[in-house]
């Protein structure tokens, strides 16, 4: 009997270990090709051997987080069918100037490994990466299907890089380059695109300074039937817009040039036409410089936008208005804080389906300064938007009870990124600290992934974080805090956290060593200007030897400190290419 209950009890893993063994590895693997999501392809993998050999066959795409985490050899060992790339490197806070300008993060030795073994690579997304003109040269000699790429916050390369790509990649489906720090010649590197070029889709170079070979522009699109997205920079006038819209109606994502033009009866008709005969515009950029006057000429096209991104444009509130209430589909609206809070309460009235805002500030420098967006245009989006889920908010000032009431209005926040610009301020009505504010957006907003938070922060908000913020992932923490018990509770109570970014806080060693069981499961840590020494940092790294722990020292900085501290988990081990003023520990 007990051997025949023995049975009973394991016949259903013999089952399901049978059904897994005689289960195809062609169907297998065309029911993993379904799965889009890379956290659930690496969950698959897990499974079992055949699952595992299954899923590194099968997979042609992959992200990397940081490109020290793995090298190009055990990537391309792991996964011999890779097509498409997306790969990031330097820490965000170099967009803060942080992070040494040698920091590292070349791309050009991935590349070398990806032509041996991925020759037949399709795309390839960088962010934050060293790129050279050398390197795009060489991506464009030795990858014959290559259709994408897509640089976002890199530095290194010239349009002379951008020539080879032109000249070389003859499929090429995607062009986009963002926010890069680029040596910027000469805009005659479109005009290398050949003339029998017709594959573009997507031609993004709205971030180049020089001006461009506008015939070269003008054929380009002419050619290129399939093109969908058009950002151009702000080197291109309305006139010449006009005729690029013409040439191409099709498109569904706009960046315009400047909108800063004299322009006669005739040629703002014709740009008007122009504009309304795009009928499948949805995201609409750029207006560098936009003059109020020529704006109506696009309000016919607001009606289908769900993007609006007007952060280089310093609207003022009432022209803003103007133009928001034609846009009532909007879901994504990137602002400048000179829209204030009427800018703000238009949004609230007009558009019901928003779900992202983003409100930057024109002029952080600036202390002076009297305009911007405060508590009231926030609190009257939440009563307007109930969608919103996503906001970037840079303010001058806030208070607990507006926090409040806009996560009572709009509880499904995944991010909550709050800056009020001057450090330490309290809520400016009552004198009190800000924790009753992230108090209640932890408590409320359950699905909460990302958050930012400023103003005068004691621990209590630490200790609300740590209990409430189950969900969270990513947290951004500056000029806050009181001990290190603050660190502490955030970093035993949140389960699924990935990236801790902390700077100017009097978190130390206390704080640092308490993450010990928490830092392999996490992606990054990095801590800026607080208490932390280098006796800590080696033995943390004593002790977590599958962890990087780099510390980057500044001239005549204090030997014992560590003055920026960057922790990360890897299986390539320590690197090779740190410059002198990164120690790796």
């Amino acid at each position: 009997m007990e051997s025949e209950s023995k049975r009973k009890k394991e016949s259903p893993n013999t089952a399901e270990l049978a059904v897994t063994a005689s289960f195809p590895d062609e169907v297998l693997e065309i029911v993993l090709s379904l799965l889009t999501s890379h956290r659930d392809r690496s969950s698959v993998s897990l499974v079992c051997k055949d699952w595992y050999r299954a899923e590194r066959w099968s997979r042609t795409q992959v992200f990397i987080g940081n490109c020290y985490s793995v090298s190009p050899e055990i990537l391309t060992r792991r996964f011999p069918n890779i097509r498409s790339v997306t790969l990031k490197g330097k820490p965000r806070f170099s967009d803060f100037n942080l992070v040494p300008p040698n920091w590292g993060a070349d791309i050009h030795a991935w590349l070398v490994a990806f032509a041996a073994k991925y020759p037949f690579l399709e795309e390839l997304r960088l962010k934050r990466m060293a790129v050279s003109d050398e390197s795009l040269e060489f991506l464009a000699s030795n990858f014959p299907n290559f259709k994408l790429l897509s640089l976002l916050s890199c530095d290194g390369f010239s349009t002379d890089g951008l020539a080879a790509i032109a000249t070389h990649c003859k499929n090429l489906t995607e062009l986009d380059i963002q926010e890069n720090g680029i040596e910027d010649s000469s805009g005659s590197w479109l005009s290398c695109f050949p003339e029998s070029f017709t594959s573009l889709e997507v031609l993004n170079f709205a971030n180049l300074t020089s001006e461009v070979n506008t015939d070269a522009l003008e054929r380009l699109v002419s050619r290129c039937k399939s093109l969908k997205v058009l950002k151009v920079n702000k080197s291109i006038s309305l006139e010449q817009l006009q005729r690029l819209l013409v040439r191409a109606p099709q498109l569904e994502e706009l960046g315009t040039g400047s909108f800063l033009q004299d322009l006669t009866a005739r040629p703002y008709a014709d740009l008007e036409s122009a504009f309304n005969n795009c009928k499948n515009i949805h995201t609409l950029s750029g207006l560098w410089e936009a003059v109020p006057l020529y704006l109506p000429a696009l309000y016919n096209s607001c009606a289908n936008l769900t993007f609006l991104n007007l952060s280089y444009t310093a609207l003022q509130s009432g022209e803003f208005a103007k133009l928001v209430v034609h846009c009532p589909r909007l879901r994504r609206l990137w602002i400048l804080d000179t829209v204030e809070d009427k800018g703000l309460e238009a949004v609230g009235s007009n558009c019901p389906l928003l779900e992202e805002l983003r409100v930057f500030p024109a002029d952080p420098f600036d202390e002076e300064i009297i305009h911007g967006v405060t508590e009231e245009g926030f609190v009257a989006v939440s009563f307007g938007c109930r969608r919103l889920h996503y906001v970037l908010y840079f303010c001058r000032q806030m208070t607990n009870a507006a926090v409040a009431t806009i996560v009572q209005n709009c509880p499904n926040f995944t991010h909550f990124r709050l800056c009020i610009m001057t450090p330490g301020l309290p809520d400016y009505l009552t004198n009190e600290p800000m924790d009753e504010a992230f108090g209640a957006v932890v408590k409320t907003c359950s699905k909460l992934q990302r958050l930012s938070v400023s103003g005068l922060l004691t621990d209590l908000t630490f200790e609300y974080i740590g209990k409430y913020a189950k969900n969270l992932e990513t947290l951004s923490v500056a000029f806050a805090g009181r001990s290190d018990r603050g660190m502490q509770c955030v970093l035993e109570g949140c389960p699924k956290l990935r990236k801790l970014e902390i700077r100017d806080c009097p978190f130390g060693n206390e704080a640092l060593l308490s993450g010990l069981e928490k830092y392999e499961s996490m992606r990054s840590l990095w801590m800026s200007a607080c208490n932390v020494t280098m006796n800590a940092c080696r033995r943390l790294a004593k002790q977590m030897p599958r962890l990087n722990v780099e510390v980057m020292k500044e001239d005549g900085s204090d030997d014992s400190q560590a003055d920026k501290v960057y922790i990360y988990r890897t299986v390539a081990g320590p690197r090779r290419d740190a410059p002198p003023s990164v120690l790796t520990l």
